[in-house]
């Protein structure tokens, strides 16, 4: 298959609109046993998906790369913590009150040192995965 007949295939043209001015997360991949609460979850929060491959994957940009959801494996991804850069404190926060306002947990943001001064917004998705969304300090 050529890259165009792949591209009108799979993705979303046009792009949905992105919610939030992120910078990014490193290529994250995330297998879900209840694959279909997940992508409802995940869209509530991000929107519609950028990228629908069959009944079993779904990609959303964020930023310079792409989250993943794959439907298989037993549970959900417990054992991991997705990396979530925003581009502002403030749109950390908000992206923070996103996933808490879908059933997420989170506690309250904190400015930290990691490697820099950020503002760190954790959450926990209905399925036990920790998010850690954070943003750089001026």
């Amino acid at each position: 298959m050529d890259f165009n007949t792949y591209r009108h295939a799979y993705f979303t043209d046009p792009p949905p609109e992105p919610r939030f001015d992120l910078e990014g997360v490193v290529g994250i991949t995330l297998f879900f046993a209840d694959y279909a609460e997940a992508v409802d979850f995940y869209t509530q929060v991000l929107g519609a998906p950028a990228y629908s491959e069959g009944t079993a994957t779904r990609g959303w940009r964020l930023g310079g790369t792409w989250l993943t959801l794959l439907a298989g494996g037993e549970g959900s991804p417990t054992n991991v913590e997705v990396p979530i850069v925003a581009a502002t404190p403030s749109e950390a926060e908000r992206l923070q009150r996103a996933f808490i306002d879908a059933g997420a947990t989170g506690s309250h943001p904190e400015d930290e040192l990691m490697y820099e001064p950020v503002r760190l917004c954790p959450v926990t998705d209905p399925f036990g995965t920790q998010l850690l969304i954070s943003a750089r300090l001026t």
